[in-house]
């Protein structure tokens, strides 16, 4: 059970992702914010687009390791391979503009690994929370979701509508008031 930030998490889960600008930070920040553990793989070096020196994310999320590789396609790799299962954030315009969201989409498949798409703009948006309950349902009580999507870079704005949609659909299903 993970506690932290007044909340105390129902079914042990953890979050699992590379660090990159954009969803995948808004992963971690989400994380530290509400005390649930945190994990991942970033490039040698702690590379992220913002963060290019060493340590780089590593000074900021300590619990990251680092793949051997500088390549982030590497981490991408091994965050699904890690992960119980995928949830990918995206935007509906993204699809050719982030080639490390598709490399995510296409490991997890052929790991076969359990993989849900969320969209977060029109519509789709708000059937997030019911598709992020129902995959989180069909995990064990200590499972580790990656999750990952583009960089804010490739779509702009995209680490905001992550995090309003973490908060508002994936809080509710992990974490209730202590």
């Amino acid at each position: 059970m993970t506690v932290g930030a007044g909340r105390v998490s129902q079914v042990g889960i953890s979050i699992l992702s590379g660090g990159q600008t954009g969803v995948d930070r808004a992963a971690l920040d989400f994380a530290l914010a509400h005390g649930i553990a945190y994990c991942g793989w970033c490039p040698r070096g702690g590379w992220a687009e913002d963060l290019q020196a060493p340590p780089g994310l590593l000074a900021v999320y300590p619990r990251l390791r680092e793949t051997p590789s500088e390549d982030p396609q590497q981490r991408t790799a091994w965050n699904v391979r890690d992960g119980d299962a995928t949830l990918v954030l995206r935007t509906a315009d993204d699809r050719s503009r982030s080639p490390g969201t598709a490399l995510a989409e296409r490991a997890a498949a052929a790991l076969e690994r359990p993989l849900e798409r969320v969209y977060l703009d029109g519509s789709s948006a708000s059937a997030g929370g019911a598709r992020i309950a129902a995959l989180l349902a069909a995990l064990p009580p200590s499972a580790a979701l990656n999750i990952a999507g583009p960089r804010e870079s490739e779509v702009p704005g995209i680490y905001r509508l992550s995090r309003r949609l973490l908060e508002a659909a994936l809080l509710p299903c992990i974490a209730s008031p202590s």
